[in-house]
């Protein structure tokens, strides 16, 4: 095979691979796709042929599915559509460099007999890695896509990673029935793995506490060119106020800046009147909004109103460019991007759980709930996941769905029901076992009334997070090498 159609099969299968995340959640695309990533892996003749392979996989994956910064950028963020474009894809150059550094790492650790086993260690290794470097952009991790399959009884022992290391397991097997190597063995072992996620997922990690609690969960639908227009702010927090009037809900949840403007600059009098719904509902109210203190520091937060002493959440993990100015590109952001409120501070890097309607609350604010091991900072102690966020900068992209996938696996990792709120969607109600129970349609305004259950209790995620599984990699990556070198 000659390099150049190599590198054409690499990236259609990256680019494949993406229809395994939802919206499409067809998981056995993505597992066929990573088998083919395999199998050029397994002729690469070197390292540098076997990174150049993962670099084209990625680079079709992240073009195909992230393709929504370029919206964020050119649509919303006022950058000219050809600097948006060369952005973007730089952007995806960028990432698709782990699964390059996958490819070449397993090349350059084992002996080609033993590829099989290090090439899903190296795989899940570069995926850490890229979760972490720079802030890291941890989305499209591919065992978030084994969410509905038998692999996904793996997220509560050990996170999304581990569940990767399966997924790529599974793959590798699968390229080896394919190839004809071993092929009774690798389908008794792909066999044995489905069977283990399968038993995995029959055990109960937490238990529910307490009654139910009922919730309402409220998607204003304010489109995103007009959510910071002066002459739409009034309309705005109408919208919000009778959304809320109409519930009963012991906990109401409003979606990142559902109030567009500076907390002390909101009329103190609307303010009183959310408080004084959530008090006649018995409970208490979360809302999006923008607080900021003496020093000319802003933060990015979720306020409580209600019956319980007021309580914030600041979020912590800020998106690069959106939400901070990295070292450097101020003229950047002055220039280019028209984002209003882009150099936030951070919050504190443990949080405490906002005490509410009877629940301990762990909030996370937009793609906060992309980093698995961060969500674990509030537990156990929690008794109840929120998200709130405001997905509109993307539009009609797969990013919503995508950010729906990875609240669910949020909630499977740690036992716990997972609300989710959304300014123009997806907003949902995601039970203990990764389940979407009830949802409202995108773009659409509305409030979505339904219980939610507080759970008590440690899955071995919480516990050990994702220690355990970079561990099992390391060792895998070590044994390979050791193969090598006798």
């Amino acid at each position: 095979m000659t390099p150049r159609r190599a590198h054409a099969i690499a990236f259609a299968a990256g680019a494949a691979a993406v229809a395994g995340f939802s919206p499409l959640d067809l998981f056995p695309a993505a597992l066929a796709a990573l088998a083919a990533l395999l199998h050029l892996w397994a002729r690469a003749e070197t390292p540098r042929a076997a990174g150049l392979a993962g670099f084209w996989f990625g680079l079709g994956l992240f073009l195909a599915g992230v393709s929504w910064v370029y919206v964020s950028l050119s649509r919303y963020g006022g950058m000219p559509a050809p600097l948006a474009g060369f952005a973007t894809l730089a952007f995806c150059a960028f990432l698709a460099l782990f699964p390059a550094a996958a490819g070449w790492a397993q090349a350059k650790l084992a002996p080609p007999e033993w590829r099989a086993l290090a090439a899903p260690a190296c795989w899940v290794i570069a995926e850490w890695l890229r979760g972490w470097v720079l802030t890291g952009f941890p989305w499209l991790t591919v065992g978030t896509a084994a969410i509905d399959s038998p692999l996904a009884g793996f997220a509560p022992l050990g996170g999304a990673y581990l569940t990767s290391l399966a997924t790529m397991a599974a793959a590798s097997l699968l390229q080896m029935i394919a190839a004809g190597r071993a092929r009774w063995r690798a389908a008794a072992g792909l066999a044995l793995l489905g069977l283990a996620g399968a038993l995995l997922q029959a055990v109960p990690w937490t238990r529910p506490v307490g009654a139910p609690v009922s919730v309402s969960l409220v998607q204003g639908n304010v489109p995103q060119d007009l959510k910071f227009d002066p002459a739409r702010y009034e309309r705005t927090l109408e919208t919000y106020a009778r959304l809320v009037e109409a519930s009963r809900a012991r906990l109401v949840v409003l979606p990142e800046t559902a109030l567009p403007r500076f907390l002390d600059l909101v009329d103190p009098a609307y303010l009183q009147r959310l408080r004084g719904l959530a008090v006649r509902n018995g409970g208490d109210l979360l809302l999006g909004v923008v607080r900021r203190n003496g020093h000319g520091e802003y933060f990015n937060s979720a306020l409580s109103l209600g019956l319980a002493r007021s309580q914030a959440y600041d979020k912590s993990h800020l998106v690069p460019f959106g939400e901070f100015v990295p070292l450097g590109f101020g003229s950047i952001v002055r220039e280019w991007l028209h984002i209003p409120l882009a150099d936030f501070a951070r919050g504190r890097s443990l949080p405490i759980p906002i005490a509410a309607a009877g629940q301990k609350i762990a909030v996370n604010i937009c793609y906060e709930d992309a980093y698995g091991a961060e969500i674990l900072r509030q537990l156990p102690e929690a008794t109840l996941l929120v998200n709130v966020s405001n997905v509109a900068w993307f539009g009609d992209s797969l990013a919503p769905g995508q950010h729906l996938q990875i609240a669910r696996m949020r909630a499977l990792e740690t036992g716990r029901t997972h609300l989710t709120v959304a300014n123009t969607g997806i907003t949902a109600v995601i039970g203990a076992d990764g389940a979407v129970l009830a949802r409202l349609p995108q773009f659409a305004e509305g409030r979505l009334d339904a219980s939610a259950q507080g759970r008590a209790g440690v899955t071995p995620y919480v516990a050990y997070s994702d220690g355990p599984a970079l561990a099992l990699c390391l060792l895998l990556a070590f044994f390979a090498w050791r193969r090598r070198s006798r």
